[in-house]
């Protein structure tokens, strides 16, 4: 049972290799039905006076896909940021700026999912209020997918929807390197790193891209 919140003395020694290596371990015991608990109590009580975060995922809004649960994560071990269909805008850049420079986590994490609603919206061309101009963040991804699968290019085609949600992740990506000048430079520099993932709705497994 996890009863010690990370101190900054423990986060400056991870790497985001090791934090990496750690919430995919976390995932493999959600899916083994082995999590490792923890103390709510004390670690609420350990993180009043600040937190040390080991990294920062940012993942859709989407209800089946609760980020500390599926990563077997604690009371102050990541920072989450969460917008439907997990891309960067101007306010999750400085969000993720926050938590690696900042506060010094070490990963970024872009976690999609299966059969992401923001996605199958955006490939279907959804125009709806405030929806429509967030959906605009998408269709780079959908455009990529429809050069890259055959068939139908909306959300009938599982195929078309899988391949649009992993482009979505690594356009993300590509974007968040683009956009942030502070993050590119500590990638370069080896003090955090950018990854990417999708989390399956059926095994719960987090694939990494």
């Amino acid at each position: 049972m996890k009863n010690t919140a990370i101190t900054k003395d423990i986060q400056s020694v991870m790497t985001p290799q090791s934090v990496l290596e750690d919430l995919l371990q976390g995932n493999k015991r959600f899916v083994n039905g082995t999590p490792e608990g923890a103390d709510n109590s004390a670690l609420v009580n350990q993180t009043t006076g600040g937190q040390y975060p080991k990294a920062v995922v940012l993942s859709c809004i989407d209800s089946r896909v609760p980020v500390e649960t599926v990563l077997d994560q604690a009371i102050g071990d990541i920072f989450v940021a969460r917008v439907a269909g997990n891309f960067e805008n101007t306010d999750i850049l400085g969000s993720l700026e926050y938590s690696c420079n900042v506060a010094g986590s070490k990963l970024i994490l872009v976690l999609g999912h299966e059969s992401c609603g923001a996605v199958k919206a955006a490939c279907d061309g959804v125009e709806l209020g405030n929806i429509t101009a967030m959906l605009y963040n998408i269709m780079p991804a959908v455009k990529k997918s429809a050069d890259e699968v055959d068939g139908e290019a909306n959300s009938s085609n599982k195929a078309f929807v899988a391949k649009t949600v992993e482009n979505n992740v690594r356009l993300t990506i590509d974007r968040i390197r683009q956009k942030s000048q502070i993050l590119n430079e500590m990638e370069d520099n080896g003090e955090i790193a950018i990854v990417g993932g999708v989390y399956s709705l059926h095994t719960g497994k987090v694939e990494m891209l």
